[in-house]
């Protein structure tokens, strides 16, 4: 999986940085939707999948939102600890507001990056 770490990583790190320039712009919502992008990219791969956790966290506390930082709190033990064994619900969008093991539908662009690292040397 390392390899797919690698190469999902330009895609996670684009919706990251989206997601940076939303929060500078003050607009919480569309940070967040780059956040959740970020976590449908990167949760096959332990490390990115607990990083956005992470950020999905740190934005929870920004928003003083108790329902995101106990959810996040939760999902970050989860994916520290499971994403290496496969235990990933496809498409899932990493927020509290789903439950962790709902599976949702991939968009083209998402499915299209998805095969293509795990494809790739």
């Amino acid at each position: 999986m390392q390899a797919f770490t690698r190469n999902i990583a330009p895609h996670v790190n684009k919706e990251l940085g989206f997601a940076t320039d939303a929060k500078r712009a003050g607009n919480t919502a569309l940070e967040f939707r780059h956040l959740e992008n970020a976590h449908i990219l990167g949760q096959a791969s332990t490390y990115q999948h607990t990083k956005v956790h992470c950020l999905m966290l740190a934005w929870g506390i920004r928003q003083r939102n108790f329902r995101e930082i106990l959810g996040q709190l939760f999902r970050i033990i989860g994916a520290a600890t499971t994403t290496a064994i496969g235990l990933i619900p496809s498409g899932n969008t990493g927020g509290s507001n789903i439950s962790p093991f709902a599976r949702l539908p991939l968009s083209h662009e998402h499915a299209k990056a998805i095969a293509h690292a795990r494809k790739a040397k």
